[in-house]
C-alpha cells in the first residue's frame, strides 16, 4: 500500500480536529470553505486549493473516513460555481462565489420555456436593455430549486432580429425582486422539486450580465457541459435542491435529510449507488443471471467514470468541453435506468412500497420513480443522439435545420 500524500495526511488531521456533528451546518460549512477542503479542486480563497483530481479524491477519502458531512451540493455548486470560474468576471467571482461555497445563496437555473425543452435555442423570454439595466419579461419552466433560489442563471433573448442562437444574453438575476413568480410542479413521485417561473418587468444589473450581449448561447453550452457530466454529481455527498436550515447541528441535519430524501436528491447528490447497494442487500442478489448484471453494469460505470475524468482533463487544459460530454448524459440515464430494473428486480414487492415498515425505508423506490427524469432533463437522449451523429460522427443536419438556424428569430414559425 502506496503512502499517504502530504495533502492526504493535512485532509485527514484537520478533519480529526474539526469535524463535531454539534456543530451548526453553517458554521460548519463556512470552516469547511476556508479550509480548502470544501470543493479542493477550486482555486484557493473560493472554497478550494486548486488540486488535481487524484489529491482532491485523496481529500473527500479523508472526509468520509473521518465521518464527517460535505460541503453543499446543487445547482449553485455544480452549474453556476463552474461557469462562473471559467467565463465569469472576476467581480462576478468575487460577489457570488463565497455564498456558494458556504451554502448562504441556493441558486437555480432558468433555461427552458414551455415551447422551448429540447430546442431551447428557441427560447423567447425577452430581456430589454433599459439604462445600466436589463427588463425581463417571459417564462421558464422545470426549474430545479426556484422556490428557495436567491439568484437564478437565466438566458434571455436581447435581439430578436438575430438567429436564434445569436441574439441570447447570459444572465444572473435576483429571485427575490417583485417581477418574478414562482409556481411549484408537482411530480408523480408526491414531490415539488420543480417550478415553473414568471417574469413581469423584472430587472438584472449590467454588472450581472456573464459573457458579451448576444454570447449567452456559448456560456449556456458550457453551463450544460457541466450539468451532462454525472461526475459533477456528488461533489460533497450533501442532497441537492433542499433549502437547508444552516441553525441545526450538522448531525441532526444529515439524519433527517437521509430519511426525508426524495428521488431528486438521490440521483443529484451522487447516492444512486449507496441507495442501490442497500436495496441489494434487502432483497435477492445471488442468482446466476442477477450476479451477471450487476458486473455488467459494474463495467458500465467504470467507463463512464474513465471518460469523465478525461472530459475533467480537457478543460482543465483551457480546451472547452466536447461533444463526449453528450456521450456521458447519455450513458448515465442508460445506466440509471438499469440501476433501476435491477433493483427493483431484487427487491420484489417490497420495490413498489415507501414508508418507515419497507426494508430499505422505500429509498429505492423514490430513486426508480425519479430515474424517467435523466432521460430528459439537460437534454433528452434523442436530442443528445442528433448532437453526437452531427458533431462527432459528420452525419448531415435536419434538411431544413441549417436554414433554420440563419433565419432571424421573429421570422420563425413557433408552436
Amino acid at each position: 500500500m502506496s503512502e499517504p500524500t502530504p495533502i492526504a495526511q493535512e485532509a485527514e488531521q484537520w478533519f480529526a480536529g474539526h469535524w463535531d456533528p454539534t456543530r451548526p451546518l453553517g458554521e460548519w460549512w463556512r470552516d469547511l470553505a476556508d479550509s480548502g477542503f470544501a470543493f479542493p479542486q477550486w482555486p484557493e480563497g473560493f472554497g478550494g486549493r486548486s488540486l488535481g483530481r487524484r489529491d482532491a479524491k485523496a481529500v473527500q477519502q479523508a472526509r468520509r473516513a473521518a465521518g464527517a458531512y460535505g460541503p453543499p451540493n446543487g445547482v449553485a455548486t455544480f452549474l453556476v460555481a463552474p461557469t462562473l470560474l471559467t467565463m465569469g468576471s472576476p467581480e462576478q467571482q468575487q460577489r457570488y462565489l463565497p455564498g456558494i461555497v458556504d451554502g448562504t445563496t441556493p441558486w437555480c437555473q432558468l433555461f427552458s420555456e414551455p415551447s422551448a425543452g429540447s430546442d431551447m435555442a428557441s427560447l423567447g423570454t425577452r430581456a430589454v436593455r433599459d439604462g445600466d439595466e436589463w427588463r425581463v419579461d417571459g417564462q421558464k419552466v422545470w426549474n430545479s430549486g426556484a422556490h428557495y433560489a436567491d439568484f437564478g442563471i437565466l438566458i434571455a433573448r436581447t435581439d430578436p432580429e438575430l438567429p436564434k442562437h445569436r441574439g441570447v444574453t447570459y444572465f444572473l438575476i435576483d429571485m427575490r425582486q417583485p417581477g418574478v413568480d414562482v409556481r411549484p410542479l408537482r411530480e408523480m413521485t408526491g414531490d415539488a422539486a420543480f417550478n415553473e417561473v414568471f417574469f413581469t418587468d423584472a430587472r438584472v444589473h449590467d454588472d450581472d450580465r456573464v459573457g458579451a450581449q448576444g454570447d449567452g448561447w456559448r456560456v449556456a453550452m458550457a453551463t450544460l457541459s457541466f450539468e451532462r457530466d454525472p461526475s459533477n454529481a456528488g461533489l460533497g455527498d450533501t442532497a441537492a435542491f433542499y433549502e437547508a436550515d444552516l441553525s441545526v447541528a450538522v448531525g441532526e441535519h444529515a439524519r433527517a435529510e437521509a430519511a426525508a430524501a426524495d428521488g431528486f436528491s438521490i440521483a443529484m447528490a451522487g447516492r444512486a449507488g449507496e441507495v442501490f447497494q442497500g436495496a441489494m442487500e434487502c432483497g435477492d442478489s445471488s442468482g446466476a443471471v442477477m450476479r451477471d448484471r450487476l458486473a455488467r453494469l459494474a463495467a458500465e460505470r467504470a467507463v463512464m467514470s474513465w471518460s469523465s475524468h478525461r472530459g475533467t482533463a480537457s478543460m482543465k487544459a483551457g480546451r472547452q468541453p466536447g461533444p463526449e460530454v453528450a456521450t456521458l448524459k447519455i450513458g448515465g440515464a442508460e445506466t440509471g435506468r438499469q440501476t433501476r430494473d435491477i433493483g427493483l428486480e431484487a427487491l420484489g414487492a417490497a420495490g413498489m412500497l415507501w414508508g418507515d415498515d419497507v426494508p430499505d425505508g422505500g429509498l429505492f423506490h423514490r430513486y426508480a420513480m425519479f430515474t424517467p427524469a435523466s432521460s430528459i432533463a439537460g437534454g433528452s437522449d434523442e436530442v443528445l443522439r442528433n448532437s453526437i451523429g452531427e458533431r462527432v460522427l459528420g452525419l448531415p443536419r435536419e434538411p431544413d435545420e441549417a436554414e433554420r438556424r440563419e433565419t432571424p428569430w421573429n421570422e420563425l414559425r413557433r408552436s
